[in-house]
């Protein structure tokens, strides 16, 4: 197909793999950003939350551009050494134009902030434990 793949860079040009979303191709000179996702059937029809996505400094997201989602249907097919072999069933390919969202606002902070004792935290006690 002549698709031309990467990982998204944010304003300052560096690429980011952590965060949505996953992937941007180009075709015919037009980019298109793509989010990689895994279900299980047995799950598919819960409320459990599998999209999200947090504006930041570093969006990812700086073109004008349609958004897909390629999901895999995942199942164990057997195992080996007492570990799971997983195995792809069924794919799904959606565009997310119209996808109804809810709007979550949330206090949060990351584990730097959390455990370095600044920043507005207090280390009680801390020690090894034997």
């Amino acid at each position: 197909l002549g698709l031309n793949a990467d990982i998204p860079t944010g304003p300052s040009k560096r690429k980011k793999a952590m965060g949505y979303p996953d992937i941007i191709f180009w075709y015919k000179d037009n980019p298109y950003y793509l989010e990689c996702k895994t279900y299980n059937i047995e799950n598919i029809e819960t409320t459990q939350r599998s999209f999200y996505f947090s504006p930041s400094d570093e969006f990812k997201i700086i073109y004008d551009a349609p958004h897909f989602i390629i999901s895999f249907e995942i199942y164990v097919a057997g195992e080996k050494e007492n570990k799971h072999i997983y195995k792809c069933k069924h794919y799904k390919i959606l565009s997310i134009e119209s996808l109804s969202l809810d709007v979550k606002y949330e206090f949060n902070s990351n584990n730097k902030r959390m455990y370095s004792g600044k920043d507005g935290t207090i280390v009680l006690a801390e020690g090894e434990i034997k």
